[in-house]
C-alpha cells in the first residue's frame, strides 16, 4: 500500500481544542484509549494505532507526515481508503476542527460501523465525576439533583486559590503526618471510641450535631476532589446537591477526570476526598486529646472521631463506585476493572486457553486487584466483628 498522495497526503488534519485523549488502558484483553469530546460529552474508546494517528492530528503534520510515522512504528502504510474512513469517522463524530460539531450525547452513543475506531462506547468517569452522556435525570420528591453555583469551574477556581496553598509539599507533608498519627491514636483507642458511639446513640442532640459535622465533612470531600482536580489543570462542570431520600449530599463533577496530565495527578484526584474527612477530623482530636471538655462532648468527639475515619476509609475500598476503585484502576492502568478482572479469572480458573491472550500486564493486574479487594473486605469485616464482640463483653 502507498501513501496517500497528492492533496489528501498534504492535508493537515486538526482536532478540535476540547478534544480529550487519554493514555493507554486495558480492558479486558484489549489497550485501550479513551477520546471525549468535552463540548458534547461524548466519549469513545480506540485502539492503540487508531489512537496513534489521532494524537498526531495537531494541525502542524500532514497525513503524509503521519503515515510515515505509522509505517515506522507498525511496518505498515495506509491506503486512500483507510484515510478516508477514518478521517470520515472522526467527522462525523465532530471531532475535526471546521467539522460540525455533534449534538450532546442523550444515551450511550452506538458503536460505529467503520473499523477505524474500536469499540466506541462511553468512557467510565468519577461518579462524582462525569456524567455528560447521561440524560438529565427527572427532578422528582424523593430522588433528584439540583446544581448550586452557576460556573462550578470559576467556583472551585476561586476555591483553588484561596485553598492551594494546602496542596503545597511544605505544607501537606506535616498535614498528612498529623493525620497518621491521629489514626494511630484512634486504633491504640478504638475500644473506648466504640463505647463512645454507643454512648453517642443516647443523646439525641449531640448525635444531632455529630451527624451535621459529619454531612459538613461529605461536603468539603466533595470540594475536595473538585480543588484538586482543577490544581492539576482539570475542570469542574457542576457542584450541587443530589438526594435519594432520607440521604442529601453534595456532588462534584469532575468532567475530565480520565484526561488529566498523569497518573499521579489522577490518583491525587480522586484520593483528595477521603484526605480531606481525615485533615477534617484533625481539631476535632486535638480538643478530644488536650481540651478540658466536660464528658458528654467529650464522648461525642471521640466518636466523631472513629465515624469519620470509618468514613474516610470506606471511601478507599477498591470497589466500584468508591474513590478506592478509581485509585485501583489508575495504579493497574485500567478501566472497567472490576469487570476486566472477574472475565479473565473466569477463564483463568477454567484453564480456558482465552486467558493465555491477554498480556502479560493484565494477567498480574487482575489477580492482583482480586486479591486485595479480597483482604480489603476481609479485614473490614474482621474489624466489624471485633467491634461487635467488643461492645458485647465490655
Amino acid at each position: 500500500m502507498s501513501p496517500a498522495p497528492g492533496a489528501l497526503a498534504a492535508y493537515r488534519p486538526a482536532l478540535r481544542p476540547r478534544v480529550l485523549l487519554s493514555g493507554p488502558l486495558l480492558d479486558g484483553a484489549a489497550t485501550v484509549h479513551l477520546i471525549k469530546d468535552a463540548e458534547s460529552g461524548n466519549s469513545f474508546k480506540v485502539g492503540a494505532k487508531e489512537h496513534f494517528l489521532i494524537a498526531r492530528m495537531d494541525g502542524e503534520r500532514s497525513l503524509a507526515e503521519i503515515g510515515e510515522a505509522y509505517a515506522g512504528e507498525y511496518g505498515r502504510r495506509l491506503a486512500d481508503a483507510h484515510w478516508q474512513q477514518l478521517l470520515a469517522l472522526l467527522g462525523a463524530k465532530g471531532l475535526l476542527s471546521g467539522a460540525p460539531g455533534p449534538k450532546p450525547a442523550s444515551a450511550p452513543p452506538k458503536s460505529a460501523s467503520a473499523s477505524a475506531l474500536s469499540k466506541p462506547a462511553p468512557a467510565s468517569a468519577l461518579p462524582k465525576p462525569a456524567s455528560a452522556s447521561a440524560l438529565p435525570e427527572k427532578r422528582t420528591l424523593l430522588r433528584g439533583s439540583l446544581p448550586l453555583v452557576a460556573d462550578a469551574d470559576a467556583t472551585t477556581a476561586r476555591l483553588q486559590r484561596v485553598c492551594g496553598f494546602l496542596l503545597a509539599p511544605v505544607v501537606l507533608v506535616p498535614l498528612l503526618g498529623l493525620v497518621l498519627a491521629m489514626e494511630a491514636v484512634v486504633v491504640a483507642r478504638s475500644g473506648d471510641l466504640l463505647l463512645a458511639v454507643k454512648g453517642l446513640l443516647t443523646n439525641p442532640v449531640l448525635l444531632t450535631g455529630t451527624a451535621v459535622l459529619l454531612w459538613v465533612s461529605t461536603a468539603l470531600h466533595e470540594l475536595a476532589h473538585g480543588v484538586v482536580a482543577r490544581h492539576h489543570g482539570g475542570r469542574v462542570a457542576e457542584i450541587g446537591l443530589r438526594w435519594r431520600l432520607p440521604a442529601v449530599i453534595m456532588y462534584c463533577t469532575v468532567d475530565d477526570y480520565l484526561y488529566l496530565g498523569t497518573r499521579r495527578h489522577r490518583i491525587a484526584t480522586a484520593a483528595a476526598g477521603a484526605v480531606m474527612n481525615l485533615v477534617f477530623l484533625l481539631p476535632f482530636c486535638a480538643l478530644w486529646l488536650f481540651a478540658p471538655l466536660d464528658d458528654a462532648t467529650h464522648e461525642a468527639f471521640a466518636a466523631l472521631l472513629l465515624l469519620g475515619s470509618v468514613q474516610a476509609f470506606t471511601m478507599l475500598v477498591p470497589l466500584p463506585p468508591l474513590d478506592g476503585y478509581r485509585i485501583a484502576c489508575q495504579i493497574a492502568g485500567a478501566t472497567g476493572l472490576a469487570a476486566s478482572a472477574g472475565g479473565y479469572l473466569r477463564l483463568a480458573l477454567r484453564r480456558a486457553p482465552e486467558a493465555a491472550a491477554y498480556p502479560r500486564r493484565a494477567r498480574i493486574a487482575y489477580p492482583v486487584y482480586a486479591a486485595v479487594t479480597v483482604l480489603v473486605l476481609a479485614a473490614a469485616a474482621a474489624a466489624v466483628v471485633a467491634g461487635v464482640h467488643h461492645l458485647l463483653t465490655a
